[in-house]
């Protein structure tokens, strides 16, 4: 992969994706995918399964390494380093160090079973950034009552619901303080009574100043709290905009059928 990169930027959560791609055997699942995410904003992106945005959100951590192109994070590379006029991967101590500022929520919470709640929060600040038990305990507890959890701290995930289970998982992911958050389907694992306590958290987080890039089937979720609508199928972005551009006025004919197929009638009035 050649260099094509700019200096650094003073922004705090710039998300630039440019001219990523990725296969897995023979299926390209990114096709020189490029996207800008501004520092604070909060980009969903939506479509079909099967159209790689799990991928592309994957890649935004290097969980995913990409075959072309780069992403940068406020101006420096992530996963990579130039060597000459060439990236080569970074070490993957150096990759864990880059992956402390981009918190991630997964769809099935991923916690630690034999975690009490706040010791699933604090674990990470003490083991990646060093902090003190106190006061990642301390921490912690805060992040809980954020999320309407403080009462449960002690409870094992096999105590909560998983709606609770996944507010833990976002009070981790805050824990270490991340210039972005990455949400995969955050709610497609739960309940459907349970969907709408999680969506609130992530709605207040909408308003935060962190940088969130959200995959959902949630369409009204993502009316709601998007700067940018991201539609994506068959591995390209087909069409981007502000939400009341994407969902009452597409411009693609593959938004439109789409759209026609996944939102309630009533959705465009």
């Amino acid at each position: 992969m050649t260099n094509t990169l700019t200096a650094p930027t003073a922004a705090r959560g710039l998300v630039e994706i440019t001219g990523v791609r990725k296969s897995f055997g023979a299926t390209e699942v990114l096709k020189g995918v490029s996207l800008t995410v501004e520092p604070g904003g909060v980009a969903v992106i939506v479509g079909p399964s099967g159209s790689g945005k799990s991928t592309l959100l994957r890649t935004i951590n290097h969980l995913e390494k990409v075959d072309g192109g780069h992403i940068t994070i406020d101006g420096q590379l992530v996963g990579y380093e130039v060597r000459g006029d060439r990236l080569y991967e970074l070490r993957e101590k150096e990759i864990l160090k880059q992956r402390t500022g981009i918190g991630m929520v997964f769809q099935n919470f991923n916690l630690f079973p034999h975690l009490t709640a706040l010791e699933n929060v604090a674990e990470a600040p003490v083991v990646a950034q060093g902090r003190s038990k106190e006061e990642a305990r301390r921490r912690g507890l805060e992040l809980l009552d954020r999320v309407g959890l403080k009462d449960r701290a002690d409870a094992y995930p096999r105590q909560l619901s998983g709606g609770q289970q996944q507010r833990v998982a976002i009070a981790r992911a805050l824990a270490l303080d991340p210039k972005i958050l990455l949400f995969d389907e955050p709610t497609s694992a739960l309940d459907p009574e349970l969907v709408n306590e999680v969506l609130d958290v992530i709605r207040e987080l909408a308003t935060s100043g962190t940088t969130l890039v959200i995959v959902t089937h949630e369409m009204g979720f993502a009316r709601d709290v998007a700067d940018t609508v991201v539609f994506m199928d068959q591995g390209q972005i087909v069409e981007q905009g502000t939400p009341q551009q994407i969902f009452s006025n597409p411009q693609e004919p593959r938004t439109r059928s789409f759209f026609s197929k996944v939102l309630e009638p009533a959705f465009n009035i």
